[in-house]
């Protein structure tokens, strides 16, 4: 018994939207990882890290404190020192007033 299995083919139309949509989507993620790198490195420079390259945001992440209740955002963040000569991490705090302070080790 030969079954014959019909394939249907996409449109070419639908298969150019598709390519378009994978490119803009490729595009905006990697704009989006540049700027948000860029940014904590202008943070980091003001907390007294002036030098650096490497730079990586690990995780942003929204916290709460439980006694007065205020929101703020906690980034996760690995870089290389160069006046140190040392490689870099952890944690820069954002309050909701849009201050920053930072909990980093570097070895």
């Amino acid at each position: 018994m030969s079954h014959n299995v019909e394939v249907r083919r996409l449109p070419k139309k639908t298969v150019v939207i598709i390519a378009i949509m994978s490119i803009a989507t490729i595009i905006g993620f990697g704009f989006i990882m540049m700027t948000k790198n860029l940014k904590m490195e202008e943070v980091l420079s003001i907390l007294g890290h002036e030098k650096i390259s490497n730079i990586k945001v690990v995780n942003r992440m929204s916290v709460e404190d439980k006694e007065t209740k205020v929101k703020s955002t906690v980034y996760k963040v690995t870089f290389f020192d160069e006046n140190l000569n040392k490689e870099c991490i952890g944690f820069v705090h954002r309050s909701n007033h849009g201050k920053y302070s930072k909990d980093i080790d570097c070895k």
